[in-house]
């Protein structure tokens, strides 16, 4: 709880990843992909509810043994391809008999955000009167040097006049990085999901912290991070 207001932990996980099969229950650095965002969150000083939602029984145990709740299994609808994460945010809210003021999107792929990263979200939510924090990252190249390619791949125009200088004199960019979503929940309600809007403000997440795994290359590099100590554990 926060400044009297409840909060509920939504941890979206189901058995169904294409890119990389069953991630979310592959051991890193020596426990499942999911258990450290679950462990991130009953460490959190702010969260009164972790509930991970998915359609998948082993999911479900294996997310019952780390501590988190899983009162119910996701509709088959809701672990498709097409699927919204808003779908899953709104099925969990309605789903659940209490009411939380708070809900907080936590994605088990984003394995290095800590819990006093969620519980300085949060209390940035607060500070900033805000409806909404999102976690974001700086990027790690300028999006002013991409650009897409014809089919002959020629790259006459590749670069506008404005962005062919050094990367030190380009401003810098910020990217989304799914490791924390923080809203009230009157306002996920009214606009059906988490938005960016004039109240919804970043959160900035340092890049060694923003891994978030879709590939064997991800799941590798952030092995590779822990285990060089690169950056703390959820202790």
């Amino acid at each position: 709880m926060i400044d009297g207001k409840s909060v509920l932990a939504i941890i979206p996980a189901r058995g169904g990843s294409k890119r990389l099969p069953r991630k979310n229950l592959m051991a890193l650095a020596g426990k499942p992909l999911i258990a450290w965002t679950i462990e991130a969150a009953l460490k959190s000083s702010l969260i009164d509810y972790v509930l991970v939602s998915t359609d998948d029984d082993e999911i479900a145990d294996v997310s019952n043994e780390y501590g988190a709740m899983v009162p119910f299994l996701r509709p088959a609808s809701l672990a498709s391809d097409s699927a919204t994460s808003n779908d899953v945010i709104l099925h969990a809210l309605d789903a659940l008999d209490e009411e939380f003021d708070i809900a907080l999107l936590l994605q088990p792929t984003s394995p290095l955000r800590g819990h006093y990263h969620i519980d300085e979200a949060l209390e940035r939510l607060v500070l900033k009167a805000a409806e909404g924090i999102v976690s974001v990252t700086p990027c790690e190249h300028s999006p002013l040097w991409a650009n897409t390619l014809p089919a002959d791949e020629c790259m006459n125009g590749f670069l506008a006049a404005k962005s062919n200088r050094r990367s030190q004199e380009l401003a810098q960019y910020y990217r989304l990085n799914g490791a924390i979503y923080c809203f009230k929940v009157e306002s996920i309600r009214r606009n059906e999901g988490v938005f960016f809007g004039t109240k919804v403000f970043s959160y900035v997440l340092p890049n060694e912290c923003s891994i978030d795994i879709d590939s064997q290359f991800d799941f590798d590099f952030a092995t590779f991070v822990i285990e060089r100590s690169l950056i703390g554990s959820n202790e």
